[in-house]
């Protein structure tokens, strides 16, 4: 794997340094106290630099998605060998979804995107689009036809992982459970 030039480094730096501003700003004021020039101040760059890393507010604030969604293809499409895309599936989510529900902002990051319509909004577009590209994935991986509605069911069922599991008091049995559910169907 080639290691990313000086350049590179340095858009990933701003990125995240305007990510992590947006989000300081808006747990610390609330979302709609918070304009583009607040975060580019915090994160000491123009405006117009945020807005080459990002389309907007909401962006900031799921700043992972683009990077998101093609990890979660990945899982599909470079699963070892013999591994089913449930399994695979499972994996991703265990090795993604779980630690993020044990940091310290998951909370609050929790309860701005909730209490924010236009982050609900933005959210319910991000994992729309998520879930066709992974439908998408699926359906290529098992020879269906792109709009395979098992494929695209599965896809929406795993994306909603997260929503049903937010807030229990054991977010991996849960998980394990649904995948469970997934893999051999309602009993």
């Amino acid at each position: 794997m080639e290691t990313p030039g000086r350049r590179e480094r340095k858009k990933a730096a701003t990125r995240q340094a305007l990510a992590d501003a947006a989000l300081n700003l808006f747990l610390a004021r609330g979302y709609d106290q918070v304009s583009i020039r607040d975060i580019a101040e915090a994160a000491d760059v123009s405006t117009t630099t945020l807005f080459k890393h990002f389309s907007g507010k909401e962006a900031l604030v799921f700043d992972e998605s683009q990077d998101r969604e093609e990890r979660l293809v990945a899982a599909v499409r470079e699963r070892a060998e013999g591994q089913g895309i449930v399994e695979a599936l499972r994996a991703y989510v265990l090795a993604t979804w779980l630690p993020l529900t044990t940091h310290p902002q998951y909370a609050e990051f929790t309860a701005l995107v909730t209490s924010t319509p236009a982050l609900q909004e933005y959210g319910e577009r991000m994992w729309t689009r998520h879930a066709a590209a992974l439908g998408t994935a699926i359906a290529e991986e098992t020879g269906a036809d792109s709009d395979d509605i098992a494929c695209h069911a599965l896809a929406r069922f795993v994306l909603d992982i997260p929503a049903l599991t937010r807030g229990r008091p054991d977010p991996r049995e849960d998980v394990e459970r649904i995948f469970g559910l997934l893999e051999r169907g309602w009993r």
